[in-house]
């Protein structure tokens, strides 16, 4: 089952053809309609006219940098999600990039199932609901924060304190990248690397355990951390 619906738009704003086709059969696969402009003037004039769920752009474009335009976008009154999609891939850039707007950023070349992977994120934002200030929901994945408990379609997943600490700091920023760093952080609250991969086993037991009960909800984005994204109302 897709978490999006046929008529979901997605723009790709990129000047060379084979990234855009290639962009465009990503989101294909995921039941969205896409939409493409070659330059940036075209861009910004389709992302102000159009109702769209996510914009892909790319940097390095026709008429100027994409990640200054991110303003005027949003500016035009777009409440779509920006993905940069940019061969300007240093971690100076990609902060760059991130801290004037973006929503994620992923540097060329990419891989087309990591491409989907952060497309179904940023898609999925928002599918979160917080009832009774206790429950979170994720369709078919629910997380009690009093009871400490995990659910998937009614089915108790049985987590350890450390994994429950996992998963609530995963779904508190459902949708988003989450790297190891901040994971050491906010969850074992080590302000500095211990050189174990104590995270790749905890989260690896969390998601063996989701799965087992039907929930693909921990993705992998490779070389940087994770994306907590379930389907919602799928439980897969």
């Amino acid at each position: 089952m897709h978490d999006t619906a046929p008529h979901d738009r997605i723009l790709i704003i990129e000047d060379d053809a084979e990234t855009a086709a290639a962009v465009a059969s990503v989101v294909r696969s995921l039941d969205c309609t896409a939409v493409h402009r070659d330059s940036l003037a075209d861009g910004l004039a389709e992302a102000a006219a159009g109702d769209y769920r996510v914009i892909v752009l790319d940097r390095m474009l026709p008429g100027g940098d994409g990640v200054e335009a991110m303003a005027r976008i949003k500016a035009s009154g777009s409440r779509a999600l920006i993905l940069v999609l940019s061969a300007l891939g240093r971690a100076a850039q990609r902060v760059e990039g991130l801290e004037k707007g973006a929503d994620d950023y992923l540097p060329k070349p990419f891989e087309p199932e990591e491409l989907r992977a952060r497309l179904r994120a940023l898609l999925r934002r928002g599918t979160m609901q917080v009832l009774d200030n206790d429950l979170l929901a994720f369709g078919d994945l629910e997380i009690r924060m009093k009871a400490r408990t995990v659910h998937v379609r009614l089915t108790h997943v049985p987590v350890s304190p450390k994994e429950f600490e996992l998963i609530r700091y995963f779904a508190q920023n459902a949708g988003q990248l989450v790297t190891r760093a901040q994971l050491l952080e906010n969850v074992w609250n080590l302000h500095f690397d211990p050189g174990t991969n104590v995270v790749d086993v905890h989260v690896g037991r969390l998601r063996r355990k989701l799965e087992e009960a039907g929930s693909n909800a921990i993705q992998t984005a490779r070389g940087e951390g994770y994306v907590f994204a379930p389907l919602p109302g799928s439980g897969a």
